[in-house]
Parts: C-alpha cells; structure tokens; sequence
C-alpha cells in the first residue's frame, strides 16, 4: 500500500517538474555566473600557489571569512611584475566561472598585482634576483655612452617637470643637439607597456645615439613601473645605450640596474650625456696655446743650437766654411719662420673654423637664414599633414612669434 503512494508521489512529481541532469544544471549555474560577473576585482591572500609545468598558475584568495579558486593562464603569466607565492597580499581582476568537471566557481584572473608597500618591496626583491640570475646587471653588456652625441630620445612624460629640466640642462650645455621625445605616462595601470613600446619604438627609429629613460620623484608606487619586468627587457634590448633617470638621488629602480647607466636625477641624466660646449671651446683654446708653446720652444733650441755652432772655432776657420755656414743658417731661419706661420696660422683657421660651426648650429642662426618654426599646443609641428584648417598656430621666426590661422587642409 505505501509502495503504490510512493509510486504515485515520484510520477506526479515527473510530470509537474522538469529533472536536469547534473551536466545541464552546472551548464545553467555556470551560463548565469558569467553573465552575472562579467569583470570583478577581489582582494586577499594568495596560499596553496601552484606553478604547473604546463606553465599555467593555479592559486586561492582567501581572507578570514572565505577563500576562492583562481587560475592564471600561461599567456597571461609574462605580464607579471613580481612572482606570486603563498601569504602575498594582492588584488585580482578577472571574470567568474565554473569548472564542470568538479563543480565549483573559479576566477578567470587577468590582471594580479601586490598590495601594499611591503609586498611592493618584495616584488621587488624577486624580480631584482630574477633579472641579476639571467645576467641583466651584468657589466660586461652594459654598453658605453658616445661622447659627441647629436640626437637624444628621451621617454618620459610630456608634461612633468622632470622633461623642462633635462631640456633646460641640454639646452644649456648643447643648443646643437636633436631632442626627440617619446611621450608616456610614467604612473599608473598601462604605464609600463607604454614605457617599453616608446623604447621598441625610438630603437626602430633609428639616428638616435643615446636615450634617457626615467621620470622625477615619487612615491614606491608611482614609481613602479620602472620596477616592472617588461621594462627591464626593453631597456636590456635596446641596440641605442639607455640612461636610467627614476626618482631622486635615493631612488633606486629595477631600470637602474639594466640600464647601461644610471643617473641620480634627469637632470644629471642630461648632464651625463653631452658634454659643456664652453668646455670644449676652452680645451680647443687649450691645445692652440700649447701647440704654440711647443713650436716656439722648439725654434728657440733650435736657434740657440746654430749660434752655438757659427760661435764655434771650426766654424770661422776657413772663411769660406764660415760663409758657407751663415748662408745655410739664413736658410734655416728663414725655413723656420716660415713653417711656424704656416703651422700657427693652421691652428689659428682651424680654432676659428670650429667656432664658426658650433656658431652655425644655433637655432637662432638657422631662423635667421630664413627658416620658421611652426608651433601649436605647445609643441612643434613638423609635418603639414599634421595641420587641419582652422588650426591656430604661431609661428618663431629670428625675430619674433606671430599667430596664424590654417586654411586648407595640410598634406605632405
């Protein structure tokens, strides 16, 4: 009697309610969790950290009330600024899911980084080992600095401080030399791919004979990402020799290390990569007065070596010999004093042809033969295609600014 209830219960029960399989009701929980969250940011412990040799990274979040799965996929592991290990505080961006095969939920992580200054400093410290264990510090493969550079890249933000120093220093020292600059943001999310592309994209260039990398001080945080691993490849990579510039003097960044140099400040970066020219005017003027020196004291020995000799006694007897003697001395003099001209008067046109053409170079001089500089924003416009009409611009000439309006269309 009670069977045939029960019997009755179970086929009134199939034909009102729909039964799913266990499949069909993950596929269901797992369709509406992905919709739900389809981004989401989470914080908390890393712990059971697993880095399978398949190369994907498999890991909990946790914190005192709970804990979640996570997975990070090899392609997106070479992102990573630091190397992730049990008891790290971090923050993980990335969508919810479900793995079937053992029915529970996961986060898809795309993006893991640190919390907090300590596990910043940590990151730090292992990336530093990594990078030195590959032999990226080492000094044999840091590459020298030229002395007479004629083009500068320069990679930092367009709107800090720091660029209106290294410009100022630069202009000072050298007016002749070529600044190009490759603008980036120097803080925050992206910074650092900006970072290493603008150097991929100055070595692409070409022409430049050495870069500055860097940006002016800041907190551990705003300046990470010169401490990010994709930067340190880039700098290591460069074919164009890279000066580190990060922070003040105290400062000390995972680009110093690559770096084929580092320079305490970009200001010192600017100073480190050309040289004074009132420097080399004055060591040009230098070496003139010791040539000179030089030629004169040689004339004089050589003078008091002949009268040495025409005071001799051999030399006044005969008298033919003697006359023989004075004319050859004449001679001599007269050799002498030619040569010295010409030598002084070499050392002279080459002391003057070099001042003329550090002079040439001057960005005055060239507006003064005619040529303008078109400017817009701040910046300057060297291609007209660059140029839409309506555009205000002003443009710099030898004597003065005037703004102008664009009609028409610019096309190169």
């Amino acid at each position: 009697m009670q069977n045939d209830d029960n019997d009755d219960s179970a086929a009134a029960m199939s034909d009102d309610v729909s039964v799913l399989s266990v499949t069909e009701l993950t596929r269901r929980i797992k369709f509406s969790l992905e919709t739900t969250f389809p981004r989401v940011w989470v914080r908390g412990e890393l712990s059971n950290v697993k880095h399978h040799t398949s190369g994907h990274l498999y890991f909990t979040i946790k914190d005192e009330g709970a804990q979640l799965s996570a997975v990070l996929w090899r392609s997106r592991k070479g992102a990573l600024s630091f190397i992730p290990a049990d008891g790290m505080k971090v923050q993980a961006r990335g969508s919810l899911t479900v793995y079937p095969p053992r029915g529970n939920y996961q986060i898809d992580v795309e993006q893991l980084q640190p919390l907090g200054i300590g596990e910043l400093q940590r990151a730090f410290e292992l990336l530093k080992r990594k990078l030195d264990a590959e032999g990226l510090f080492d000094a044999e493969r840091k590459k020298p600095l030229p002395e007479f550079p004629s083009c500068i890249g320069i990679v930092t933000s367009e709107t800090g401080a720091a660029l209106q120093d290294m410009r100022s220093v630069l202009a000072r020292r050298m007016p002749s030399v070529e600044v190009i600059l490759a603008p980036v943001r120097v803080q925050g999310e992206g910074a650092a791919e900006e970072i290493a592309e603008a150097i991929r994209t100055l070595n692409r260039l070409g022409g430049i004979d050495v870069m500055i990398v860097g940006r002016g001080g800041g907190s551990l945080e705003d300046l990470w990402p010169f401490n990010e691993e994709t930067v340190a490849r880039a700098i290591a990579a460069s074919r164009i020799p890279v000066v580190s510039a990060v922070g003040h003097e105290i400062d000390f960044s995972i680009a110093d290390f690559v770096a084929d140099l580092r320079a305490p400040t970009p200001s010192a970066a600017a100073e480190l990569v050309v040289r004074d020219r009132t420097e080399i005017l004055e060591n040009l003027r230098s070496m003139c007065y010791t040539v000179q020196e030089s030629v004169t004291t040689r004339v004089e020995m050589l003078r008091e070596r002949v009268r040495s000799l025409t005071g001799s006694y051999s030399f006044n007897r005969p008298r033919d010999v003697l006359r023989e003697f004075v004319q050859r001395l004449d001679e001599l003099d007269r050799g002498l004093s030619r040569s010295f001209s010409r030598l002084q008067e070499t050392v002279h046109q080459r002391h003057d042809s070099l001042g003329h053409r550090l002079e040439a170079l001057s960005p005055r001089n060239v507006l003064a033969r005619g040529y303008a500089m078109v400017h817009m924003d701040g910046r300057v416009i060297s291609q007209a295609a660059r140029l839409q009409s309506g555009d205000r611009t002003t443009i710099e000439f030898a004597d003065g600014i005037v703004p102008a309006t664009i009609e028409g269309k610019g096309r190169s």
